[in-house]
């Protein structure tokens, strides 16, 4: 007479849910992160929210298994979140670092580099609009690998190509142009990425 299974084959059933829920957790610990540094930037919080995204994908990697909907659907929706809000911290901080702070922000979130007129030297806005555009673009890149079509990171990154093309003369509007691109797509990648590895 058995009234209950094995415990092997208890926490064989047990031990996937028990690790969608640590990365579900571990995902909203690092928008928490996000949620904070957005209002007060503090690096810290950032290298934090990085290493608990990180952490969340080793964790997605363990289960052999696709994860129920239920899962799926929560860790999609933070997964999302994340991607959109914590690209611009982590493009910030290693815009920071890559630049050494090198370039002036503008008032309507680009940066002022120099330009030569017949007047003389002046200083004038190049990549306006910057977070704008670095919110869509993550929501779009996430998108597409959420949905299975990560062919269209192409069509994003050629469409930012065009549309930044005569703003991209001076080398500190590159500099800042690739490295913050790089940051934003990787970062959304990656959020996106948890919830392709749960998905299946």
């Amino acid at each position: 007479m058995t009234s209950w299974p094995p415990i092997p084959a208890a926490l064989a059933s047990i031990w996937p849910h028990a690790l969608w829920a640590l990365a579900l957790i571990l995902l909203i610990a690092s928008l928490g992160c996000i949620a904070v540094t957005l209002r007060s930037p503090r690096r810290p919080l950032v290298y934090c929210a990085a290493g608990l995204l990180a952490a969340a994908v080793i964790v997605v990697l363990i289960p052999l298994q696709h994860a129920p909907f239920v899962y799926q659907l929560l860790i999609g929706i933070t997964a999302l979140a994340l991607a959109v809000l914590g690209g611009w911290p982590a493009s910030q901080l290693v815009l920071a670092l890559a630049t050494r702070d090198t370039t002036r922000p503008s008032p309507h979130d680009g940066i002022l580099v120099r330009a030569l007129t017949p007047e003389g030297e002046t200083t004038r806005e190049v990549l306006r609009g910057g977070t704008t555009i670095g919110l869509l673009e993550r929501l779009a890149a996430a998108g597409t690998i959420m949905a299975g079509f990560p062919e269209g990171l192409a069509v994003l990154i050629a469409i930012k190509g065009v549309g930044r093309f005569t703003e991209l003369e001076q080398a500190e509007a590159r500099e800042r142009f690739i490295i913050g691109t790089l940051t934003s797509i990787v970062w959304a990648c990656v959020c996106a990425g948890v919830f392709r590895i749960v998905a299946g």
